[in-house]
């Protein structure tokens, strides 16, 4: 570290204390020329991770979004906020380990989109109809068929 006094490169730590919450880590140095001291503070530097748009366009990642457009889909729907929650975690967990730090739109709604189907199809069609941009009802339409193709047929026909 240099010495803000006479530019020297060597110092010694003399005391070390942790900041608010651990956010932080205050040192008092002092120089090994001058022997005046000086603090310093220690931070990790936060890479944020980010989601590549259809566009091309990158942004950070966004839980608040994210859980936002969830709560969207399922509203007035018998659907717990935990599992909402849960859905959005595993989201942010596959984001955390990508090696590049980034995944794009495409990969998040799908992931959300197989959960929700899962959990819930009426909050699954209302998510699909955003994230995807149905541009016209015939496109919706193809989208609730196939749905409906997916489920197990009852026993005795229909």
């Amino acid at each position: 570290m240099k010495c803000p006094f006479c530019g020297g490169l060597e110092d010694r730590v003399v005391d070390s204390r942790e900041g608010r919450d651990g956010e932080f880590i205050r040192r008092r140095r002092e120089c090994t020329v001058c022997n005046r001291r000086f603090t310093s503070y220690e931070t990790i530097e936060d890479i944020p991770y980010m989601v590549v748009k259809n566009d091309g366009r990158r942004e950070p990642f966004d839980r608040k979004k994210l859980r936002a457009g969830l709560s969207r889909a399922c509203e007035k729907r018998p659907i717990p906020s935990a599992r909402l929650d849960t859905i959005a975690d595993e989201a942010e967990n596959r984001l955390h380990e990508s090696a590049e730090r980034e995944m794009s739109t495409r990969e998040i709604g799908s992931l959300v989109m197989e959960r929700l189907k899962e959990l819930d199809e009426v909050a699954y069609v209302r998510f699909a109809s955003v994230y995807r941009q149905f541009e016209d009802v015939g496109e919706f339409l193809d989208e609730l068929k196939t749905l409906l193709s997916g489920r197990r047929q009852p026993k005795g026909g229909k």
